[in-house]
């Protein structure tokens, strides 16, 4: 492996970048795993107690992964080859100090780069032959076993989750079809009442009509009684006339 670039060096790799942990702690605990079996580095992550413990062993399951997903190699005949961590930007905060001054806060991030190889033949049937000496499996092997167990259950509660949304989006568009017969059964109602309350006011209109029209038949009337009376009244004064004369 000396002489090689980081980039240059073969296996199997994932990086997380943008860390919010110093590049020296993040260095104290890939010494620990740097050229250790998936089991064994699996285990001392796990029972570690550094804040950066977390961050790395996601990295390495990320590894695994690509390893297994897209190279075809299993869990259990890897090892961690190379390790390394790289410093990423600085992020600058301030902390006030006493007489008004203020000191710099330096926040350190980092780039976690882990790669992960093969064991060759002659290594896995050593391994092997141990594990069946001691009568049990690896502990590479219970770590994949454990990684694929966590896996199905992130599958299945994401499965979960997208089936509760598709019941969510589904009651929401049964309450919105809903919504809608309702204003079409009410504007259907509006409408009636309008063309109800049309008619009615036609029938209004009709019977003030018909109202004006015997109104003016009677006036009518009225004035021909009065014509008619006129002469009766002349011929009486003509005779009162004659007769205050002779």
């Amino acid at each position: 492996m000396t002489g090689l670039k980081t980039n240059e060096r073969p296996g199997t790799r994932a990086v997380v970048k943008y860390v919010r942990v110093s590049p020296s702690k993040v260095r104290a605990v890939l010494d620990l795993i740097r050229g250790e079996s998936f089991g064994r580095a699996a285990e001392i992550l796990a029972f570690s107690e550094r804040s950066a413990s977390d961050v790395i062993g996601k990295c390495l399951d990320s590894a695994v992964a690509n390893a297994e997903n897209n190279d075809g190699i299993p869990a259990e005949e890897l090892f961690v080859s190379a390790c390394y961590a790289d410093e990423g930007p600085t992020l600058k905060r301030w902390r006030p100090r006493a007489r008004g001054r203020a000191t710099q806060i330096l926040k350190r991030t980092s780039h976690i780069t882990i790669i992960v190889s093969r064991y060759d033949q002659e290594t896995l049937d050593d391994l092997r032959e141990r594990e069946a000496a001691k009568g049990r499996t690896g502990s590479s092997t219970h770590a994949a076993e454990a990684r694929r167990q966590r896996v199905e259950r992130s599958r299945a509660a994401a499965a979960e989750e997208a089936a509760a949304a598709e019941e969510v989006d589904h009651d929401h568009e049964v309450e919105a079809e809903v919504d809608t017969a309702a204003n079409v059964e009410v504007s259907t109602d509006e409408q009636t009442e309008d063309e109800t309350g049309e008619e009615v006011a036609e029938a209004t209109d009709h019977e003030a009509e018909v109202d004006t029209a015997a109104n003016v038949e009677v006036s009518a009337d009225e004035q021909g009684t009065d014509t008619a009376d006129e002469p009766a009244d002349k011929n009486v004064s003509e005779e009162q006339d004659e007769e205050e004369s002779s």
